[in-house]
This record gives structure tokens, sequence and C-alpha cells, in this order.
């Protein structure tokens, strides 16, 4: 291992001051989740239903706006494209906090439309602030920084809500994502793209870089989501079951620690498993959890598992990065983020179905099994295009090279 690395990175100046940008965006993000979802059963007084609804709302246009904002990014700039978002969110946010519930609806929909791409943009700076060997320890860090932001978020979130209504509780949180994205655009770091590269996304149409490998890797992505839901409504339910609800809170946050730990340990590794593997592994550890009899147990399998939340996701970004060239990486982030978001919103109903039927354990079960299946399937077929690029290299004329073949 070569925890040194860590080292070199941090004397980099470019990529201290994004990952510090990165929780002033992230923090209030997390918080103002937490804080919407309760301005809508307390202040509104509507069920977790209806804030349910109005997450899915919210998750959908999040994953309309991933790729189009990251055309944007690519094509005009970080200050040109944050204009937009950061006008529309304020406009948004200074209403939303004392409307009702289906104007409150609405105007979700809107932010999700214009939402800052906050996630894309601190993933394609650090990666154009670091070498190529340098990438994935870089992302790792980010992937630990993310952890920490959602440790934090929420329980300021939830102080918030607790001693101040939630409407000026909302108003705040929400005003400082749009404070964060105002520091983002002043800041203007560098995305790493030079202008031949504008140039080559400005005539870039999506099927010229969505080869088979790209598709692979989002569905390993959405797939993770999934997974990552199902543990998260997995320890709700088994909490709760075991008589241990005053527990979720630090449950959940040694889960992130597990995911944090796995983070560094994956950054700082010679050779990195494959995207595929860590999803395998990520898999199977979170059916072994439905094996937990009582606390303890349910505990260290449960922080075992999160080892593999973090390299999972980070393979699959450093992947991305690799399989696109320079000029369409904002957009291909911003499908990175669209599968996210889709596999959490198909995750969690259908997990939530395996908890109602069979109890917290086929929470886990249903999620390792979707998958380790999947991890599988994407093995497989890997394997086929290997070999087939590896037939078709054997049958190409002498002295001519085949073509470079991301998915191989």
């Amino acid at each position: 291992m070569r925890f040194t690395t860590y080292a070199d990175l941090f004397r980099n100046p470019a990529v201290r001051r994004i990952l510090i940008l990165g929780l002033i965006i992230r923090i209030p993000l997390w918080a103002g989740n937490i804080v919407l979802t309760l301005h809508v059963v307390q202040h509104l007084d509507r069920s977790y239903t209806q804030a349910g609804i109005l997450e899915m709302v919210y998750s959908l246009a999040l994953a309309i706006s991933g790729p189009w904002r990251g055309r944007r990014l690519d094509r005009v700039g970080l200050r040109t494209s944050l204009i937009p978002s950061l006008v529309v969110m304020t406009a948004c946010w200074l209403v939303a906090p004392w409307v009702g519930y289906w104007p409150l609806l609405i105007l979700v929909g809107v932010v999700g439309l214009f939402m800052i791409p906050g996630f894309s943009i601190v993933r394609q700076v650090l990666i154009g602030a670091v070498p190529d060997e340098q990438r994935t320890a870089v992302l790792s860090v980010d992937s630990v920084v993310v952890e920490f932001s959602f440790m934090i978020g929420p329980i300021l979130g939830v102080l918030a809500a607790v001693y101040l209504p939630t409407p000026v509780a909302l108003l705040i949180c929400q005003l400082a994502c749009v404070v964060g994205g105002v520091v983002l655009w002043i800041a203007n770091p560098s995305l790493g793209i030079d202008k031949a590269d504008t140039d080559a996304a400005a005539g870039a149409r999506v099927r010229d870089w969505l080869t088979p490998a790209v598709v692979a890797i989002l569905l390993i992505c959405a797939t993770a989501t999934v997974i990552l839901t199902g543990e998260d409504l997995g320890i709700v339910a088994a909490m709760r079951e075991m008589g241990h609800t005053s527990s979720i809170g630090w449950v959940l946050a040694l889960w992130g620690g597990g995911s944090a730990v796995g983070g560094i340990v994956y950054g700082a590794l010679h050779r990195h498993p494959p995207a595929g593997v860590l999803l395998a592994l990520l898999a199977a550890s979170t059916a072994l959890v439905a094996l937990s009899h009582g606390r303890p147990m349910f505990v260290l399998l449960l922080f075992i598992s999160g080892v593999f939340c973090a390299p999972t996701i980070t393979a699959t970004i450093d992947d991305l990065s690799r399989a696109v060239p320079a000029g369409v990486r904002g957009e291909a982030m911003g499908w990175h983020g669209s599968a996210l978001t889709l596999g959490g919103a198909i995750g969690a109903p259908v997990i939530g179905a395996a908890i109602d039927n069979n109890g917290w354990q086929g929470g886990f079960e249903l999620a390792g099994a979707i998958g380790f299946a999947s991890a599988v399937l994407g093995l497989i077929a890997a394997t086929q295009r290997r070999r087939a690029g590896e037939a078709d290299e054997e049958l190409a004329p002498e002295g001519v090279e085949r073509a470079f073949d991301p998915s191989v």
C-alpha cells in the first residue's frame, strides 16, 4: 500500500481547496434533505408517503438534470453553467418554505432540474488537478469527504429543525447550498478541460462515447445504490425490531465509518480490483448481515460490509473518467449521478417490500442477491468482451493496430 500518496495529494493546493469547497457544498445539501422531510410531516402536517412523493419528484428531477447540467459544464465552463442554477435556486428557496404542499412539490422539482452539479464539479477538478497515477487515490479521498459530510449534514439538519421553525431551518439550509455555489463560482477552479476538449465536446453525441463498457459501469453504479438503499432501510428496520431504535444514528455513523476506512485503503492499493469484483464483495457482505443474531454481531458485519461501499462507487467514477474523452467528462459524470439517483429510487420500494414481507433480514438478502447477480453477469460480459477483443487483435493484419477499446 502507498499511504504516502495521500501526503503528496494534500501538498497539492488545488486538491486541498476543492475538498474544502466540497464540504461547503455537501454538508448543507444533506442537512437540507432531512429538514425538507421534517418540514413536510411537521409543519405541513402531511404523511410520510407524501414526503416520499416529494423526495421522488426531487430525485427524478435530479436524474434528468445530471446529464444536461454536466453537458453545460463541458461546453460553456463552470461560471456560465452555474449562473442559471444560482438564480433559480435562490428564487425557489426564498418562496418554497412558506407555501403549501403542492406548490412546494412543483418548486422542488424545478430546483432539482437546476441543481448545482457539485459532485460532478468536485470530481472533475480533482481528476484534472492530479496525474493519472494519483487519480484513484484522490477520488478515494473525495469518497471519504462525502462520507464525512453525510455524517455531519443530517445531524445539523435535525438540530436546526428542533431549535428553529422548519420553514426557517429549511430556508437557512437551502440558502447555504446557494452560498456554497457562489463560493464555487468565485473560486472558479479548473475543470482540467482545454479548448481542444471543449471543441470536441461541442460536436460529440452521447452515442459517440456511450460504449458497452460505459453502460456496464453505469449499471454497476445503479446496482450499488440499490444495495446501499437496502442497507440503509435494513438498518432502521433491524434496530427497531431488536428494540434499539435509539441506536439507529450511531449504527448508521459506524456504517459510514467502515465505508471511509474502505475508501482510504482502496486508494492506497498498488492494484485496484475492478468495479464488478467490488460490487460482488459489497453484495456478498450485505447478504451476510442477514445472518446476524443480536446487535453486536449485526454492527460488526455491517461495518465489514461498509468497507466495500466507498471503493465500489469510487471504482465506477475512476473507470468512467478513463472510459470517456475529457471533453465529455462532465456529461458522463452527470449520467453517473443519474444512475446513482435512479438506483436509489428503484431500490427503495423493492427493498421496502422485502422488509415488509420477510423482516429486516429480507431487505439485506434481496439487496445482496440483486447485487451479486448483477456483478456476476457483468463480469461474464466483461470477460467475453475481452476475449472478443483478443481474437480481433490476433486476426488483424500484421502492422495494423487495434483501435483503443475502453471495454477491454
